[in-house]
Order: C-alpha cells, then structure tokens, then sequence
C-alpha cells in the first residue's frame, strides 16, 4: 500500500515545511520552516505527529491533492478556509480522514494568507540538511509543488489523537506587533515614527520579508554598514526608508540597520498578514 498524496492543484504557492534547519546559520544556511509555526504545530498536535513533522503551506488556497493507496487522516490549520473531501465540507481546524481515492481541496481563506495541511504522519519528501522545508530564497530543500507531483506520507506514531478539532485564530482586524528596540535604532531620525506611524503591507511581500508602505524612515547617517547577522523578526531599513519585517527565508546577514526586532511570539501572527493589510507596531522592554 502506498501512503501517498498526488497534487492535482497548488494556488498561488504550495511549499513542504517543517520547523527548518537549526544552528546552520554560521555555515551560511538559513532556518527557514513554517511561516506560522504555531499552525503548524497546532496541526501536528492534532494529529499526534512530533512537533517538527512537515505538512503543506498553502498560500491563499487553491490546493487541491488526490490520496492514493491508503487512507489518511488530515487536519488544516493556520488561515481559516473551506476544506472539502470530494465535494463533501469537513472544515478547516478539524480531524478527518480521506479514502483512497478522494480528493481534499483547501478554499481560499476569509482573513489571512498561510493555511497548512497537516497528514497524520507527516507529509515526507527527502530531507535536505535535517529538514524537509522549501526555502524560496536560497532553493534548498523541496522544491514548491506543481501538479503531479507525488508526496509521501510517513508513517504514524504509535500514540493517537485525542481532540476531533482545535480552535482557529482570528486573523481579522489591524495587527499590532510588539517591538524591542535596536541593535541599530540611532540608524534612523526618529525610530518612534515606527510605532507612531499606520502601515500596510505591500504587495511585494513574501515568506523572504514583509515590505511596509506608508511612510519612509530617514536615515540618521550617511554611513554604510558592515553585514551583520540577521534574526526573524528583525525590522530591516533600506535605503528606500521603507521598513521590511524579516520572515522565515530572511537572509542570515544583512547589511541595512536593524532598528527593531519584532517579539518571536508575534511573527507568526506576521506572517498571516495579506498585501494591503494593516499593521503597527509597538515598543516593549526586552525581557
């Protein structure tokens, strides 16, 4: 029996991720993983998979994947969607099983960007330096789905689910991320214009950095600055003074100022944000 999924469709991006690649930064590799880890985590808990077990990121919906041999358990999390089993509701953030044969489809969601589909198991392509995820701005790991592709499902763990269903964010309404201070705010004129000033999210955000638009902050010295490591989270200032978000495939150095680092526990929710979205900011001590 095969325990597989083939894909039939991918929306506008369909990715394989897990949690990433840890302390490879120093060799030049960045960590990469789930946008929303939490999502993640959540659909592993879910289905009792371990933590770190990889699912599908789809970005806006649009998936559409057949399984094959062998029947699966699945649950989607992350941006709340329509799911259906061969035209049959099921809904996202609950537990179900497809027959062989059927046909699971993921709708685009009503608020948020990034749903994941989580197989009991986990869904697992060859590894790639100790993770199966996709990063889009380096190309390690497996490359973003196209119809036909196959996946390979795991195989499950001893233990079993114990919930039937796990309660969906809400993603709706203006964000707002806390944020520390530094390492490079005196980079800027006045850094409280970050949480002084409405943003949105623009259109050429990706899983690489969330680009800001609404106001654009002023160089404080005209220097140039050495490369320096690079976190998620970290608010990057290029020259354009327009404040880009660091998210899960930033680059591991960087060579603008770092004026702020968003909270860890708020980046997931970062990542949910669509083009056009609002978002503020506001400053917190660091622990």
């Amino acid at each position: 029996m095969t325990r597989a999924m083939r894909v039939h469709a991918t929306g506008p991006l369909a990715l394989v991720q897990d949690l990433g690649r840890s302390g490879l930064s120093g060799v030049g590799v960045g960590r990469s993983g789930a946008a929303d880890r939490g999502a993640l985590r959540q659909a592993n808990r879910a289905l009792a998979n371990p933590e770190h077990a990889a699912a599908v990121e789809a970005t806006f919906g649009g998936l559409e994947v057949a399984v094959l041999d062998e029947g699966v358990w699945c649950c989607v999390t992350g941006a709340a969607c329509a799911v259906q089993v061969d035209g049959r509701d099921v809904g996202s953030h609950a537990v179900f099983f497809a027959e062989p044969g059927a046909r699971i489809v993921l709708g685009r969601p009503g608020a948020g960007l990034r749903s994941y589909l989580g197989v009991r198991g986990g869904v697992a392509p060859g590894e790639v330096l100790g993770s199966r995820s996709s990063d889009v701005l380096s190309g390690l790991g497996p490359p973003p789905l196209e119809v036909g592709d196959v996946l390979p499902v795991g195989v499950p763990a001893d233990r079993f689910p114990h919930v039937d269903s796990v309660t969906a964010p809400d993603l709706a309404g203006e964000v707002v991320l806390r944020a520390v201070r530094g390492p490079r705010d005196g980079w800027v004129d006045d850094v409280d214009a970050l949480v002084a000033t409405p943003w949105s999210v623009t259109e050429r955000s990706n899983r690489v950095g969330m680009r800001l638009g609404g106001h654009a902050l002023r160089p404080a010295r005209d220097q140039e600055l050495p490369s320096e490591g690079a976190w998620r989270g970290a608010v990057q200032v290029p020259p354009s003074g327009e404040p880009v978000l660091f998210l899960a495939d930033h680059p591991v150095t960087g060579g603008y100022p770092v004026v702020a680092v968003v909270v860890d526990a708020d980046v997931d929710r970062a990542a949910q944000l669509r083009p056009g979205d609002p978002v503020r900011f506001r400053w917190v001590e660091a622990p």
